[in-house]
């Protein structure tokens, strides 16, 4: 119940912060998903209320756009490239080697502990470092199955000592 109304005190805050201004949803949107890496039903509901909008308007600004997400994201979000070049040099085998070291699939793409998120994407526009991934604002290039391993393997352990 108190971690409920921790969360409901910082809605509110967020909310304030943007003076409870309906012209400012999207900004609303960013900072709730900032907060909580996802943009919960609860909440969109409380902001229509609070900003007195047709929760269907929220919703929808919600879902229009990609970066915003309804479902929980893991701390650290693995984007992979699946753009012409990457593809080209087996980002789908990238894909593969972070499914089975994390117990991923293509319906469940986070850990149960909100450690990691997998998605693939488009394109990068990192092609000259192709086959390339993201993690969180950390691009790494040139990738194999072997050194995504790797990089997840020294997170997991700097998670581990924290």
């Amino acid at each position: 119940m108190q971690q409920t109304m921790r969360k409901f005190d910082t809605l509110c805050d967020i909310i304030d912060r943007f003076d409870r201004d309906p012209a400012k949803l999207i900004s609303i949107l960013q900072a709730v998903q900032a907060e909580y890496r996802y943009l919960p039903k609860e909440a969109l509901a409380y902001i229509a209320t609070s900003l007195n909008l047709p929760p269907a308007r929220v919703f929808g600004v919600a879902t229009f756009y990609a970066h915003f997400a309804l479902e929980p994201k893991g701390k650290y979000v693995i984007h992979v490239c699946d753009g012409t070049a990457c593809h080209v040099k087996n980002s789908q085998g990238l894909v593969n080697a972070i499914q089975k070291k994390l117990g991923l699939t293509t319906d469940k793409n986070t850990t149960e502990d909100l450690l990691f998120t997998l998605e693939t994407v488009s394109c990068l526009g990192a092609c000259g470092l192709a086959p390339v991934l993201v993690i969180n604002e950390d691009v790494h290039g040139m990738m194999t199955p072997q050194k995504c391993v790797e990089a997840l393997d020294k997170i997991i352990e700097r998670e581990a000592q924290q």
